[in-house]
């Protein structure tokens, strides 16, 4: 890859972004980018990080001036919103621009405690347990609450048919207070993500689970209607698996901003994302990358690669870099 010069802004700059509930790793990269930004912008520069939840409150953030920049996840699920289909109904879609992507590996994963025998979605059809399931809310913000629903319909599974058969559903927001549902023991089961994270340990430590794969045909169909890909989980992710299995994917962080912010900002943003990443890494650098919640090292080459058209630019440094 080529080398890009360091720019710097002799002008003051405020900028404002969006990260998550303000302690996870949406915040921290917010945090890391405002430092590396503002050691080259003018002595007066300012800049904000606004509390959010990583889903359309990110996208609409940024649409309507909110912010300048905003962090959405999964990354890939971005792309039908800027189609103008999935989770996101509002005005002006179109002008979504991405910065870059940042690495998180990560799937949705169902897991049911081992006492009812359940090992596939076959299993879950013929035999109708009546579980308590956690999941995250469907409130058209949480993209994890929407994936779920969505995968339950595609699998014959709708929270109408498991309630009909004398299941139910207890509802979270972020992985503490979801998974923790299934931890504390008021729920037999649990659809979620963020699978690198220690809650899935202790509720492995607290009770047998089985993780459950997702059948090709109900893959196909969310990828066929939403552009959703599939993931793999390695056997040496959680206890006591015979393999990996497939599920749905819910990897990377997307960067995103409007299409008319400055050129300059957005350039500044890109090359310290890209030619900083040392900074960030090392805040992760305690755990495995198999295990962190921002998987390192990250590559500039992946970070181009975004699932919305990059700004003006973030073009213009990638192209610099020999990325485009």
């Amino acid at each position: 890859m080529a080398t890009v010069p360091e720019p710097r802004l002799d002008r003051d700059i405020t900028v404002q972004m969006m990260g998550d509930w303000g302690i996870a790793n949406l915040h921290r990269i917010c945090g890391w980018l405002a430092a590396e930004m503002g050691a080259r912008a003018g002595p007066g520069s300012r800049f904000a990080t606004w509390n959010g939840r990583g889903g359309t409150d990110a996208i609409e953030a940024v649409l309507n001036g909110t912010v300048d920049a905003s962090l959405f996840v999964p990354a890939p699920f971005a792309k039908t919103v800027v189609e103008g289909q999935g989770i996101y109904g509002g005005p002006g879609a179109d002008r979504l621009r991405a910065i870059a992507t940042l690495p998180q590996d990560d799937r949705l994963v169902i897991a049911i405690d081992s006492k009812y025998g359940v090992a596939s979605l076959d299993d879950l059809r013929r035999t109708q347990p009546p579980l308590t399931v956690a999941v995250a809310m469907d409130d058209g913000c949480n993209m994890v609450g929407y994936a779920t629903n969505r995968l339950l319909d595609a699998a014959g599974l709708s929270r109408a048919t498991v309630e009909g058969w004398g299941g139910s559903f207890v509802e979270g927001e972020a992985p503490w207070d979801t998974i923790g549902l299934a931890i504390d023991g008021a729920a037999d089961a649990v659809i979620f993500e963020a699978i690198m994270t220690p809650f899935w340990t202790e509720l492995q430590d607290r009770r047998e689970m089985t993780f459950l794969p997702i059948d090709d045909e109900v893959l196909d169909a969310l990828e066929a209607q939403y552009s959703w890909p599939r993931g793999s989980v390695p056997q040496s992710r959680f206890k006591g698996l015979a393999g990996s299995f497939q599920t749905l994917d819910f990897s990377d962080f997307l960067l995103l901003c409007r299409d008319d912010l400055d050129d300059e900002i957005a350039y500044l943003m890109t090359w310290c994302a890209c030619e900083t990443t040392a900074t960030i890494e090392s805040q992760y650098k305690h755990l495995a990358p198999e295990d962190s919640p921002l998987t390192y090292p990250l590559d500039p080459a992946k970070m181009a690669r975004t699932s919305v058209p990059p700004h003006p630019g973030a073009r213009k440094y990638y192209a610099e870099k020999g990325l485009l």
